[in-house]
């Protein structure tokens, strides 16, 4: 028999370790076929992300060929496609917690299901499992106007509070509606900041109590942002928006004392500003009597003769309007608000109500 000494085994072992790294060493970062992609997008507070490759068509028959129809799909190619999401969401009107996902479809000629699973590490679908969904929702394909070579996810029809998010390929187009919930998002987000600087400033806590106004959300917190403000600073904005607040909690006596005092301490930009707010808020009957109050109080400058302007262009006395606004034009201190006053002296001289 033939005797193995100690020094060939460590020679045997010493050669394997060295075909195991060479082999190691072979294993190049070479380019993908299908490249690696990501797409993001922010949809009131909350962001979206999906990471995936995109496969080219190829001149190969895509929709019932090369994804076959009614079989799980892993949304584009290598690894599993992924979707990441800030906060909680509602898709397809569904909820979906926070977290990133992986992104399943199941094709079928008229209807997709899309697929959100706990697993976000797989290789494609192959080791897909029902068990781990998150959520399952149906949604309608639609053709394309062009053709998409490569696979493609975009985000459409993008609004304050949701977003389609589309998968592209070929000529089809697959979307799902990603809704969010921004009223709790963007309150638990003041609510954090306003623990930081924010607290000790005046801007940030009315901005806040704006907010709530705005949305008609959370009155109570906001009457108390409100007070914090006008406590660190006393100024037209936080009055003003405090009183607004108690009169949508139906305290309209505490209200008209709020109002009164804002009034008090206004100056001219202040109540010109806030008026032009209560237009762009569609209250243009309350903006004309602020208007009529800077008119009032400040009747030369350049937004005493702005507001008499907007008084006679909403009257339809345009002539006059444009010789307040050339006024206000010669009064104003830089040119960026001599050229914004240009465009309202153009309008009033095309004979539009600069009001609308």
């Amino acid at each position: 028999m033939k005797t193995i000494t100690f020094q060939t085994v460590t020679l045997y072992v010493a050669i394997l370790g060295f075909a195991g790294t060479l082999a190691a060493q072979n294993d190049l970062n070479l380019p993908d076929v299908s490249q690696a992609a990501e797409v993001k997008q922010r949809v009131a507070l909350t962001d979206i992300t999906i990471k995936y490759h995109r496969p080219l068509v190829n001149g190969r028959k895509i929709w019932g060929g090369l994804v076959p129809y009614g079989k799980v799909w892993r949304a584009g190619a290598n690894e599993n496609t992924t979707i990441d999401f800030s906060d909680a969401v509602s898709v397809e009107g569904k909820p979906l917690a926070k977290g990133t996902y992986g992104l399943h479809m199941i094709p079928n000629q008229d209807s997709w299901t899309i697929i959100f699973s706990k697993t976000n590490t797989a290789w494609g679908s192959y080791s897909y499992d029902q068990k781990e969904d998150a959520l399952r929702v149906d949604v309608k394909p639609r053709p394309l106007a062009e053709n998409k070579e490569a696979l493609e996810f975009d985000f459409e029809d993008l609004k304050p509070i949701s977003t389609a998010v589309t998968l592209k390929w070929e000529k089809l187009g697959v979307p799902f509606t990603v809704s969010i919930n921004d009223a709790d998002q963007t309150l638990e987000n003041i609510r954090a900041q306003l623990k930081g600087r924010g607290q000790f400033t005046w801007q940030a806590l009315d901005e806040g109590a704006q907010f709530c106004l705005t949305r008609k959300v959370n009155l109570d917190e906001a009457l108390r942002w409100a007070d914090a403000s006008i406590q660190n600073e006393e100024r037209f904005e936080n009055l003003s928006t405090k009183a607004d607040i108690l009169k949508a909690l139906n305290r309209p006596d505490e209200a008209k004392t709020a109002w009164n005092h804002a009034l008090e301490i206004a100056k001219a930009p202040q109540l010109y500003t806030y008026g032009r707010q209560l237009q762009n808020q569609k209250r243009g009957a309350e903006a004309m009597e602020i208007f009529k109050e800077v008119a009032k109080r400040f009747p030369q400058g350049v937004y005493g003769n702005l507001a008499q302007a907007r008084i006679k262009s909403a009257a339809g006395d345009f002539a006059a309007a444009a010789n307040d606004a050339k006024q206000a034009q010669a009064a104003a201190p830089t040119d960026a608000q001599k050229q914004s006053i240009q465009a309202l002296i153009n309008r009033l001289d095309s004979k539009q109500d600069i009001n609308k």
